[in-house]
């Protein structure tokens, strides 16, 4: 059967029984049956669950396809209906308004056999909840006894000729002890026979059945545990009773107090604790996934039982009182009609909140999650209240125990806010731009024109899985987040930036601080002491001069030449602040200078390279100067290069060498590159370092530039 035909099948005989539904209890009143206590809770245990069983199973016919466990649970909502209808109707046509109903032979017949098929299919139930299939290929055969026993049993009574007492026995109580119109006196002993066995063989399966179900308990994941743990707890309950009441019919007796006790007990579990562990099941742990269809059919069930209830009250409880009896009234069906009019709307809008109540529980719904989302979006907040109301509204719209949002910093992601609240989070590491895992958590990747910029992950509390709605409603969450974390991350980026300017500017301060001092130090200790030490012996050249002419001539001599290695120690002492090469003849002229006089080979390329300003060359030369001190001192290569190119709007310098290099993964920047990324970054520019051991180093270097003013 295709499953749209079933769906409509399933829901039409939801339909036909909540209608023979409602005429029983018409029967019901009708017979005087409320005024006895015992019948009263047995038809309201009867109504209970004929509801229970007929929308359990419809939803899941509706729901999943192939599932015969929806079609078990109509069948035994309808066969239990059928044998409370059969017994009210044979009372109003035989005792309570005799002859004024039709076709009491038939009823009859389907009363005999009727509350057997509503209870032979149990076993069937246990060994099929929750996927439809036993447990494993073994317990195949138990199925096939099961349902061999169901259709023995139900055959059997059709033809066995019993007395047809009524499902509460008010049939027999009445003293109406009728016969099954189909009976076959003649084989009664054998179908007598066959019907025993076929009992024993059923108790036995029921049994058997039970343990599956335990045994497919014990052996489930955490999902489908949940989901069978109430309707396995109800079939051992049921196991227990069935043993304690045998226990005690053989050792006390049939006719006691607690035996009856115990059976009402019993036969509660069978008739309302099977229907009401399939329903947690499936509105609880969200089996089959039917939030949705379940919302709307409490949504029109209850508008109505509200309109019926209405129009009922009015039409028929006003035409009563004004003493109207059965006669229509136009003008109460029209007063009825107005009323339900007016209140429709309000009494919707409250349906529709207890429904969405009862079926999400605190959970918001999908459209209020999204509709809040959107309005959160559109509103002026700041980055760091919108990240923890974006987790909020994630956990509150899923039901999740606990949501994080992450956002991708770097290599790594960080959590940004959380619900609820609780202690940061470390930071997760990423490997090639993936995203770390994470046990027990559904993680959804937040992307913008195709760059992940973080996640959203949710776990939901312990038993409980994720339907298929919270998981599209997370992903369309997710897909509607990467603008807001892209904001969130240039935000973050900016003030990441800003903390590196503070402290670049910091180390510069103190850099230059230490520059200054190294200069005091030089010029004291150098220049200072020579010049003092010339003074001296110009002073003692002087005295000698009438004295001893010869030795003033060779001390005057002396005194050349160190004032000769004053100068150049005061030049070397002025390159270091700005070489005079560098500012009169520009970057080519002075680093070819320098790359002559460095302990390696040194390759210069850059020969069309113009003038820029003074802080962009004075930048680029001592960066370049930098790198080639590091080569000499630790890369302990044969060969080095360095190439200035000019690219549009940006000046870009290399530096490069085939020595040891070394990983960079691991090794930090030390203050040499660290100084040189300052410099640059000062001037809007960046460092870029490659190497790799036995590989050598590659340093590029790229500063934005104006226009170049052309070389003089």
């Amino acid at each position: 059967m295709r499953q749209r035909t079933a769906t409509r099948v399933s829901w039409g005989l939801w339909i036909f029984i909540m209608m023979t539904l409602a005429g029983t209890l018409a029967l019901v009143v009708l017979n005087g049956s409320l005024d006895n206590a015992g019948l009263l809770y047995g038809y309201v245990a009867l109504s209970i669950a004929t509801i229970a069983y007929a929308t359990a199973g419809a939803l899941v016919i509706a729901r999943v396809r192939g599932n015969p466990i929806g079609w078990a649970l109509v069948g035994m909502g309808l066969a239990l209906l059928l044998s409370g209808f059969g017994e009210q109707y044979l009372l109003r046509a035989l005792v309570t308004a005799p002859g004024s109903l039709p076709g009491k032979s038939f009823v009859t017949w389907f009363e005999g056999w009727t509350l057997n098929a509503a209870i032979a299919p149990i076993p069937i139930v246990f060994l099929l909840f929750p996927t439809g299939r036993v447990f494993s290929p073994r317990w195949r055969w138990i199925l096939r006894i099961a349902l061999a026993v169901l259709v023995v049993g139900v055959v059997g009574q059709m033809l066995f000729p019993s007395h047809v007492d009524g499902i509460t026995n008010s049939l027999g109580d009445q003293g109406l002890h009728l016969v099954n119109p189909t009976g076959l006196q003649s084989a009664k002993g054998f179908l007598g026979a066959v019907l025993a066995a076929a009992g024993i063989m059923g108790v036995g399966v029921a049994v058997l059945s039970i343990g599956s179900l335990v045994w497919r308990f014990h052996r489930a994941g955490a999902e489908e545990r949940v989901q069978i743990k109430w309707l396995a707890f109800v079939a051992v309950t049921i196991l227990v009773l069935f043993a304690i009441t045998a226990l005690d019919a053989l050792f006390v007796g049939q006719n006691s107090v607690a035996n009856d006790v115990i059976f009402i007990v019993m036969v509660s579990f069978v008739f309302l604790g099977i229907p009401t562990a399939v329903a947690i099941a499936i509105l609880k742990y969200r089996l089959y996934d039917i939030d949705v269809v379940i919302n709307k059919t409490l949504v029109y069930g209850l508008l109505a039982a509200f309109i019926t209830a209405l129009y009922v009250g009015i039409v028929v409880g006003i035409g009563a009182t004004i003493g109207q009896g059965s006669k229509p009234n136009l003008g109460l069906s029209i007063l009825a009609t107005a009323v339900v009019a007016v209140a429709f709307q309000p009494v919707r809008e409250r349906v529709q909140r207890f429904a969405n109540r009862l079926v999400y529980g605190r959970r918001a719904t999908p459209y209020e999650v999204l509709s809040e989302f959107s309005s959160r979006m559109a509103g002026a907040y700041a980055s760091e209240d919108l990240l923890p109301r974006m987790a909020r509204i994630l956990g509150e719209g899923t039901g999740a125990g606990s949501t994080r949002v992450w956002l991708k910093v770097g290599d790594e992601l960080r959590a940004e806010a959380a619900w609820p609240v609780s202690e940061d989070s470390p930071a997760l590491p990423m490997e090639d731009g993936v995203l770390p895992a994470m046990p027990d958590a559904f993680v959804l990747p937040v992307l913008h024109r195709g760059d992940l910029l973080g996640a959203l992950s949710l776990t939901k509390p312990p038993g409980e899985r994720l339907t298929p709605t919270e998981e599209k409603l997370a992903a369309d969450l997710a897909s509607g987040a990467g603008l807001v974390l892209r904001n969130v991350r240039l935000t973050e980026e900016l003030l990441h930036r800003l903390e590196e300017l503070r402290a670049s500017r910091q180390r510069i301060v103190a850099a230059q601080d230490q520059e200054r001092r190294r200069l005091e130090r030089n010029i004291h200790d150098g220049a200072q002491q020579q010049l003092v030490a010339l003074a001296v012996k110009v002073r003692l050249a002087r005295q000698l001069t009438v004295r001893d002419p010869v030795k003033a001539n060779d001390l005057l001599e002396q005194t050349e030449r160190e004032v000769t290695e004053a100068l150049e120690d005061l030049r070397d002492l002025a390159r270091g602040i700005y070489p005079p090469l560098l500012a009169d003849r520009g970057l080519v002229v002075a680093l070819s200078a320098q790359a002559r006089k460095g302990p390696i080979p040194v390759e210069f390329e850059g020969q069309d390279i113009a003038r820029y300003p003074q802080e962009i060359e004075a930048a680029v030369y001592f960066c370049c100067l930098e790198a080639l001190q590091n080569v000499a001192k630790y890369a302990r290569a044969s060969r080095a290069l360095v190439r200035l190119v000019c690219e549009g709007d940006d000046l870009t310098f290399t530096v490069e060498d085939d020595g040891a290099g070394f990983d960079t993964s691991s090794a930090g920047y030390g203050t040499g590159l660290q100084g040189m990324t300052d410099r640059l970054a000062a001037l809007g520019g960046d460092l870029e370092v490659r190497s790799a051991p036995g590989a050598g180093t590659t340093i590029n270097g790229r500063l934005p530039v104006r226009a170049p003013e052309m070389a003089r």
